[in-house]
């Protein structure tokens, strides 16, 4: 399973380097919705980082021609990320590559690709368990 997850780890990060994204490129463009804006602030507490580091990112992108700013729809303090058309582009790009089906299970059985679906699932169930009981702990 570990040997599996590697090697979608490699094929992330090379597709990555194919469209000249980073990892928190990638996160930050699969977090906006074309046409909905979010204010930098909360992209930022969903990435758990400050607004500054978020401010960066967004910069980056936006040099790249992938993201505009402009002001909030309620508070015209606040800037709200958005993607361009360019920006919609490359994030059907990039949810075109990053979703193919792996090689190493494209061949399976419909039958063997629900029992992984469903294991997967059970795994992330309690994995998501797991972390809101550390949460309250705290």
């Amino acid at each position: 399973m570990m040997q599996s997850a590697m090697s979608q780890v490699g094929r992330a990060s090379s597709i990555l380097q194919q469209l000249g994204l980073t990892p928190g490129h990638m996160k930050a463009i699969l977090s906006l919705r074309p046409g909905e804006p979010r204010p930098i602030g909360t992209l930022a507490q969903g990435f758990g980082c400050d607004a500054s580091t978020m401010t960066w990112l967004v910069d980056r992108l936006e040099e790249r021609g992938l993201v505009e700013r402009r002001p909030d729809k309620t508070d015209r303090r606040v800037k709200a990320v958005a993607l361009t058309p360019q920006g919609v582009r490359m994030k059907k790009k990039l949810e075109a590559r990053m979703f193919e089906v792996p090689e190493s299970i494209a061949g399976l059985k419909p039958d063997v690709l629900e029992q992984v679906r469903d294991a997967l699932a059970l795994a992330m169930s309690r994995a998501a368990e797991n972390s809101s009981m550390a949460s309250a702990a705290h």
